[in-house]
């Protein structure tokens, strides 16, 4: 089954955090963050506006970004889990 987004939304593939840094310390998550980056892996046509024309999306497939955290709905299929969120609730893109 593939997931196909509509409109203004995008379909994130979640990335684990690093649990070592990068001296080698194990980290523990006392209270475990909610997730809030990870990879496009899907993009909507754009949100259709009033006249007509549809609103760009500023992020492609393959970029990693960071969302707010509450914006997301997340979405279980063949076992994966994927985020789908509105293009609007990404905050920024790591290059």
């Amino acid at each position: 089954m593939q997931l196909r987004p509509i409109g203004g939304h995008i379909i994130v593939e979640p990335q684990e955090k690093e649990a070592k840094t990068a001296s080698g310390i194990y980290l523990v998550d006392a209270g475990e963050q909610k997730q809030s980056e990870g990879k496009v892996i899907a993009v909507g046509l754009g949100k259709q506006m009033e006249s007509g024309m549809r609103q760009v999306i500023e992020v492609n497939v393959g970029d990693t970004v960071v969302f707010k955290q509450y914006a997301k709905d997340e979405v279980t299929v063949d076992g994966k889990t994927f985020f789908v969120l509105s293009a609007d609730d990404v905050m920024a893109v790591i290059e």
